[in-house]
């Protein structure tokens, strides 16, 4: 079979990208908004090339900070790194976003199109948090500009994906945004079909739900790919047995090895590829004695009740939220003996507490590699901040963002067989 390429289109981290790549796609272009995320696509397709070279030191220099990214950027070729777009895609620029994504496919076509635009103006939880209910979001329409996409293009398939919120959420005429959507991508010439997606379903150790639509140029019906399900035989402990023992506060940013596994799950998801493999990010938030105190709470009532804290169970003196209404589950316990943890939410940048790492004696909050582990991203993937230097801030937004890799795996190996 020919090379099917693909472009991503609000492509964030990487995590739906990784996906497809693994099923054997090959990337164009992706355009991301966030510098951040436009660093660690080109990180990842910096080490992918360097991996294929058999210059992987130069990555594991990079990481251990010997060199400067600067320098690790000027050991691939442009080209590659250049196919990395920092747009925030709009009407004013999309014909600039155009010329560039032509420049880089070079004659060729492109195959399909993935992507999802920023769900919070979807998300049952954004509309809450907002006083508009996100009524007049300009983040409501960027599908819009996907449309045009669509039609400039032409690809065979195209993937979009959001939110479940996106299901129920409404535009100022009361008509829901969800059916704007397809009626839009019909006249660009797409029938669409969609299925909600549990990631939990599909080698993911998280119950996070997702819109999956899937929209085929011309005529045609029944054509949703058959994805099959992944049996859930592993805990979520798995994702902690082989990291360093940390204290809040403790770890690092750079590479640290990993202890012996003698487990299947971190091989079978593809998130290791082998034993004592040095991971990034294993770097704990330093937290305050009143969270310690907090979490000690929770983990106890985890482990002595299989309870889950409410907000307003907690001692007076350790509420100090002005918010006693509404997510009152905010502190959460990644519980090691379930087959499927809470659900790692975006704003995991702003909430990283909210995860709790279940081992009473540890007391603290999941590191970036840990959350990066329940999304699945392998342990090889570096999260960029824009100055370069390691972010454990900049990484949870990245990873909380992101589409668990194995989900976008599966479905991507499954629309593969339509070709």
């Amino acid at each position: 079979m020919a090379k099917l390429r693909y472009l991503d289109l609000f492509a964030g981290a990487g995590g739906l990208s990784e996906g497809f790549i693994r099923a054997g796609f090959t990337p164009v272009s992706h355009v991301e908004m966030d510098a951040a995320a436009c660093y660690t696509l080109k990180t990842r397709l910096a080490y992918k090339w360097l991996l294929n070279e058999g210059k992987s030191d130069i990555y594991d220099s990079y990481l251990r900070g010997e060199i400067t990214r600067n320098a690790f950027y000027a050991e691939v070729p442009e080209s590659l790194l250049s196919t990395v777009l920092n747009y925030e895609i709009s009407w004013d620029n999309i014909e600039e976003v155009f010329q560039k994504i032509d420049d880089n496919l070079d004659g060729e076509k492109i195959d399909l199109i993935v992507g999802g635009p920023p769900c919070q103006a979807y998300s049952l939880i954004g509309r809450a948090r907002d006083e508009n209910g996100m009524l007049g979001d300009k983040r409501n329409y960027l599908y819009k500009l996907y449309g045009e996409f669509l039609k400039k293009y032409r690809p065979k398939y195209f993937v979009f994906e959001n939110v479940t919120g996106l299901l129920s959420a409404k535009d100022a005429d009361e008509k829901l945004h969800f059916d704007k959507m397809r009626a839009l991508f019909q006249q660009c010439g797409y029938k669409t079909e969609y299925k909600t997606l549990n990631a939990a379903d599909y080698g993911v150790l998280q119950n996070r739900k997702r819109i999956i639509l899937i929209g085929k140029y011309g005529d045609g019906e029944k054509f949703y790919p058959e994805i099959p399900k992944i049996e859930r035989t592993y805990f979520v402990g798995e994702i902690f047995k082989d990291l360093p023992f940390l204290r809040a506060g403790g770890g690092s940013a750079r590479p640290i090895e990993t202890k012996d596994y003698q487990g299947h799950y971190l091989y079978e998801s593809g998130i290791k590829q082998m034993n004592h493999q040095m991971v990034t990010f294993h770097n704990a938030r330093p937290n305050t004695e009143q969270d310690k105190e907090i979490y000690r709470i929770a983990v106890n009532l985890w482990n002595k009740e299989h309870k889950r804290l409410s907000y307003t169970d907690l001692p007076l003196h350790l509420q100090s939220q002005n918010n006693k209404e509404s997510f009152l589950d905010r502190f959460k316990v990644v519980a090691a003996e379930l087959d499927c943890s809470q659900t790692v939410v975006a704003h995991i940048s702003k909430d990283g507490h909210y995860f709790i790492h279940p081992d009473i004696l540890q007391n603290r909050s999941l590191t970036p590699r840990e959350v990066a582990r329940l999304q699945t991203f392998p342990d090889d993937y570096y999260f960029e901040s824009v100055s370069g230097k390691p972010s454990r801030t900049t990484a949870y937004k990245q990873i909380g963002n992101a589409v668990p890799v194995c989900l976008a795996e599966k479905v991507a190996k499954a629309l593969k067989e339509c070709w």
